[in-house]
């Protein structure tokens, strides 16, 4: 147990880890009251505009590519964040008070949603590096999946938590409550020993040059290119759980917020756990995303033909087991294996890779739940997982010389230990 959670052992991490939890929970009442507000208070059951809120939110982080792992590389990430929490909680506190008098349209969402990726995108590679300079390169693997249990953990809190102030109070205060827990954070990073920060090293080159270091530093590793094809497939057509939840809940089985903010927080037990498990392993190898992604691939397949709300639940545990293993461990073997002055940049085409594909799959997979039904929409995801499996068996069978052979009525497979 000690070793799952060494990273709390430090007074950097530990200050940090409680502001970054309170804030999560306030991201994830955001994100349900978001998809509930376009879903079923502003459009009638529209998934493809909850599809195009997405890829607003996440679209950012592909575009603005070319500066935000040269900012996160090239200035000070503790005051980089400062800035950029600050101003999410000042667009969460917009968007509510908007809702609350309401004056609220789609379109102003949209906006919302814009600004809100645009800020995201500079914060997160920011956000997800200064977890090296506050434990240090031995303890990075474990502070990686701690942080995502935290931004898990959450999850099995705000959403329900969303949903009850939905039915009771209604859908701007979740947004103003959002907006309040960004001062646990700006308060977390005020109380850092910085005299204790663990140094890094800077960035070379400036602007695109920066950037395409960063893109040929990866073309010359095949691990990190198979692993980010991967998550690619996986990011983009399979995570798009605000529209499955929201469209099963509303569609399929004829729910309201309550349920749906209850099904977006049972999803999260699952993800917690396999953020819990990727915490007690060390450096993840490529074995591990080939598994996470098989097993999110037909745990999809399953949650699609579930008859009811109960079932439908059951089955989200294990896919978020899946899709929090395959996350944490393609992050982790990321950021591990790649030299510190790169960092900013690589982790910067990773998110950009993970989110960036939303603007691409949100919208098909809302257009699919539109038109063919909500369970086809889970059928994508399922297709997707299947997909990065095929492309992990692919690196180890060409790199790691993966075999397999009958061991009487058994089969087993082998690889080189070292990966190339």
């Amino acid at each position: 147990m000690n070793e799952m959670f060494r990273s709390l052992q430090g007074y950097n991490y530990r200050t940090w880890a409680m502001g970054a939890l309170v804030s999560n929970v306030g991201t994830w009442m955001q994100r349900t009251a978001q998809d509930w507000l376009v879903l079923a208070e502003l459009t009638h059951r529209n998934a493809t505009a909850v599809g195009i809120v997405m890829s607003l939110q996440f679209g950012p982080q592909l575009f603005l590519l070319p500066l935000t792992g040269y900012v996160a590389d090239r200035f000070d990430r503790r005051k980089l964040l400062y800035i950029t929490q600050a101003t999410l909680g000042v667009l969460a506190l917009g968007l509510g008070l908007l809702t609350v008098t309401g004056l609220v349209q789609l379109w102003h969402v949209y906006v919302f949603a814009l600004l809100l990726g645009c800020v995201t995108a500079f914060d997160a590679p920011a956000r997800q590096t200064f977890v090296s300079e506050l434990v240090g390169e031995e303890a990075l693997p474990n502070a990686v999946a701690l942080n995502s249990t935290s931004f898990h953990a959450a999850r099995m809190i705000g959403p329900a938590v969303a949903g009850l102030l939905i039915a009771s109070v209604g859908t701007g205060w979740v947004f103003l409550g959002n907006a309040l827990t960004f001062a646990a954070v700006l308060w977390s990073l005020s109380l850092l020993k910085v005299a204790e920060l663990h140094p890094r090293h800077g960035g070379g080159g400036k602007g695109k040059a920066g950037i395409m270091e960063g893109f040929a530093y990866v073309w010359n590793r095949p691990d990190l290119k198979a692993a980010l094809i991967m998550l690619f497939l996986v990011s983009t057509f399979g995570l798009n759980f605000p529209i499955y939840i929201s469209t099963m809940s509303v569609t399929a089985f004829h729910a309201g917020a309550g349920e749906y903010g209850v099904l977006s927080s049972v999803m999260a037990i699952g993800s917690v756990s396999g953020a819990l498990l990727a915490a007690r392993r060390g450096k993840p190898q490529m074995a591990i995303l080939l598994a996470g992604a098989g097993l999110f691939g037909l745990c999809c397949t399953l949650a699609a033909v579930m008859p009811n709300t109960f079932f439908f639940g059951l089955l989200l545990i294990p896919i978020g087991l899946c899709a929090q293993t395959f996350m944490v461990s393609t992050n982790s073997m990321v950021q591990t294996s790649t030299e510190p002055a790169m960092r900013g940049r690589v982790v910067a085409i990773l998110l950009a890779v993970a989110m960036g594909g939303t603007p691409l799959g949100a919208p098909l997979v809302g257009w699919v739940a539109d038109t063919m039904g909500p369970r086809w929409s889970l059928m994508v995801g399922a297709a997707a997982g299947a997909s990065a499996a095929l492309v992990g068996l692919q690196y180890l069978r060409k790199y790691r010389n993966l075999r397999f052979s009958l061991d009487g009525w058994r089969l087993k497979a082998s690889m080189d230990p070292v990966e190339v």
